[in-house]
């Protein structure tokens, strides 16, 4: 069974929500992770109040911090979804698929509610309350949404090294429209949308089983709507229906006037024997015809050089061929670098003003480096043809330290004394934190500046290494 990372724990004799970071004390120092106490989570109430939540303190536990704060006597929601597929007996999977539905209706609602106001979006970060509590006054149907960046960071660490519950190109409430249809795809047909690999590819075409075909005797109405909110990634697909729209028609169909959830089995009608083969067979028609549509259109898309090659003859068919795989040779990437050695490629590429190599190197981080070489290397070369000269007029630190390093340096530019320090992560978890130290010479400053740099690694699409953030302090 997986750690959670995100619990609910007792700290100093009190329940707690815990946040376990995953880090010793020398790797959450190096990290920064400790601004984290900073952060604020939101708790939405039935009546439409909210209240911010607040970290109150961070401990050692078994050698790793954890952060945690006030309780919110809940439970996971993505816990609660888990256990719909994990129930064997059929009342303990009803039960699981009631308990699941309620927590989705309130985190419905709890979304419209906080409507414009920021909050977590992985179900893992959320909290529902599905009964009151006498004894902290909660009511049933509060939500807690855990800070963004340290839930994140603690989901990483637990191993949900993918959002299944989220298309990463959508944003505001049409995020919150898909999950919801998502994860009520998955209560009421017991099986995700998207089970293969292909996750976010599949999501962004709109490649999923329907879930009219998806469940034998699905109500139309809810059935109709989860479809509308799983296409709002497919800008060709998508319904007329805003993620507005889907939230309030699901809250409609959820939750009655005094807030009590609709049951499971209400949204299924029992079919006669005629009915359930033609669903059968209806069902496997649809899936041979989508398998072999994407299929087909996946193989078109990834060969289509070759195929409008062969259409109009096989000697132009070579041409394209050709100029395509040298086009790709030539490309720069990170790829068969290990996480160590695309560091060490980007401060060199910094220091030569390779600012096309840095851009391969990065993924999501700040672009300061870059743009101050991209700078540099428009200066120099305009100064180089304005003095008619083909002598370079910036020396790398790293060739003018190797041979001699004497000062001054006033045309030196660069890193020197570059020194690597693994803080955290692994290969398999897709995520690797290192700390640097070197020393930068540029051509404005008469010594070197002392920088230290926390910099965080993952593996993009293509498995290749990538640098997503860092972070610096200079001395």
């Amino acid at each position: 069974m997986t750690t959670q990372h995100i619990n609910i724990s007792t700290v100093d004799g009190k329940t707690s929500v815990c946040f376990d970071t995953g880090l010793d004390p020398r790797a959450f120092a190096r990290t920064r992770m400790s601004q984290s106490l900073v952060e604020t989570g939101i708790i939405s109430f039935p009546d439409g109040s909210r209240e911010m939540w607040k970290p109150a303190g961070v401990n050692e536990t078994n050698g790793f911090m954890r952060l945690w704060g006030p309780l919110f006597a809940s439970q996971r929601l993505d816990l609660l979804l888990e256990k719909t597929t994990q129930s064997i007996q059929t009342t303990s999977k009803q039960a699981a698929q009631q308990a699941a539905l309620q927590a989705v209706a309130f985190w419905i609602r709890a979304k419209m509610l906080l409507g414009d106001t920021k909050s977590a979006s992985n179900p893992g970060a959320a909290f529902v309350c599905g009964e009151d509590e006498k004894s902290s006054g909660q009511k049933r149907g509060a939500v807690f949404f855990a800070p963004e960046h340290l839930s994140n960071r603690c989901l990483l660490t637990e191993g949900s090294q993918t959002d299944r519950y989220n298309c990463p190109d959508l944003t505001g409430m049409e995020t919150a429209a898909f999950c919801a249809g998502l994860m009520l795809y998955l209560i009421l047909t017991g099986v995700h949308p998207y089970p293969a690999a292909t996750i976010y590819q599949d999501m962004r075409e709109g490649i999923f089983l329907p879930p009219r075909l998806a469940a034998a005797g699905l109500d139309k109405k809810i059935s109709v709507l989860i479809h509308a909110a799983l296409l709002l990634p497919v800008e060709k697909k998508r319904t007329a229906k805003s993620g507005t729209d889907i939230l309030a028609g699901f809250l409609e169909i959820l939750l009655d006037r005094e807030n009590r959830v609709t049951g499971v089995s209400s949204f299924f009608s029992t079919l006669t024997a005629e009915e359930s083969t033609h669903f059968e067979k209806e069902r496997k028609k649809y899936l041979f015809r989508q398998n072999t549509i994407v299929k087909t259109r996946r193989f078109a898309v990834q060969n289509k050089y070759i195929i409008i090659g062969i259409a109009i003859g096989l000697l132009f068919a070579l041409f394209i061929f050709f100029s395509t795989t040298k086009s790709f040779s030539q490309r720069l990437t990170t790829a068969g670098m290990v996480s160590d050695t695309v560091i060490i490629a980007y401060y060199d590429a910094f220091s030569s003003l390779n600012h096309v190599f840095m851009e391969a190197c990065v993924m999501g981080a700040g672009k300061d480096d870059i743009n101050a070489a991209a700078s540099l290397y428009a200066i120099t070369k305009t100064r180089e043809a304005y003095e008619r000269t083909n002598t370079p007029s910036i020396i790398p630190a790293r060739i003018w330290k190797e041979t001699g390093g004497e000062l001054p340096a006033p045309n030196v530019f660069g890193v020197t004394d570059l020194n690597i320090t693994y803080l955290a992560g692994s290969e398999e978890s897709n995520m690797i934190l290192y700390r640097t130290e070197y020393l930068l010479w540029s051509p404005s400053e008469d010594y070197a500046i002392k920088r230290s740099d926390v910099i965080t690694l993952m593996r993009d699409r293509k498995k290749n290494w990538r640098i997503t953030e860092i972070l610096r302090t200079e001395f």
